[in-house]
């Protein structure tokens, strides 16, 4: 049975995690640090016992309930356990006490509402932080996620013009609308798009790929074109602060 949950748990363990040190206690910050190398290592039980004495020496420590939410996230909707699914709205909703702004949090307490039924609430709560915060580009970089999941692509693209409006250097927000172009035969303008990513940062494996396949597609050479992942794969975040 242990074993079935850490299969499920995968996701969380999928990509490159980064550290989110400053203003954090320093202590704190290594228990993070010991939980996400747990969770590395498929460790869950260790890595959940680093978190919660992480927010046990810092209990303001956004990063830690947000890690900790992200774990009951995923053993909750596993195991169908609603008393890990209520500690990790809870734990998601107190790092957004301390740290309102934090993207992966509000993705995250989206995902879980949307999941057990709430997706108005979800929809509101990513709404709100937009509202909220209209000079950031992230609350509708999430927003645009949450309705490409949705299957509202139009109004994803939308979010994603008003966010590239607002942050010309937001290469997330280009690389989802230029997804979402390849997806709808925009070929030349995803191409473009997710050039506008790399000039940003040159150092995306996985767009510099796209922009060769978009080559090789437009020069005509008739290569075949795999279509682009989904961009916005319901989870609560890929990146855990340690």
């Amino acid at each position: 049975m242990f074993h079935k949950i850490l299969t499920r748990l995968s996701p969380l363990l999928i990509a490159v995690w980064l550290c989110a040190m400053s203003g954090c206690n320093i202590v704190a910050n290594g228990k993070n640090a010991e939980g996400v190398s747990a969770l590395e290592k498929g460790n869950t039980q260790l890595a959940l016992q680093r978190f919660q004495e992480a927010l046990d020496n810092d209990p303001k420590n956004a990063d830690a309930s947000y890690n900790l939410a992200c774990v009951y996230h995923q053993m909750g909707l596993a195991q169908n356990n609603q008393q890990m699914i209520r500690q990790a709205e809870d734990l998601y909703n107190r790092c957004l006490n301390f740290a309102p702004d934090h993207s992966e949090c509000h993705r995250g307490l989206a995902v879980l509402l949307a999941k057990t039924g709430r997706s108005e609430s979800a929809f509101t709560l990513l709404q709100r932080w937009g509202m909220r915060r209209p000079d950031l580009a992230a609350p509708r970089v999430e927003l645009a996620r949450l309705y490409e999941e949705f299957g509202d692509k139009e109004s994803a693209r939308q979010q994603l013009y008003e966010a590239v409006g607002i942050d010309v250097n937001d290469k997330r927000a280009w690389n989802a609308l230029a997804a979402l172009q390849e997806q709808s035969g925009e070929l030349q303008q995803a191409m473009t798009n997710y050039q506008r990513s790399l000039a940003i940062d040159p150092w995306q494996g996985g767009v510099t790929t796209r922009v060769a396949v978009l080559q090789s597609k437009i020069g005509g050479n008739g290569l075949p074109v795999s279509q682009p992942g989904n961009q916005w794969a319901a989870q609560p975040g890929t990146n855990l602060p340690r």
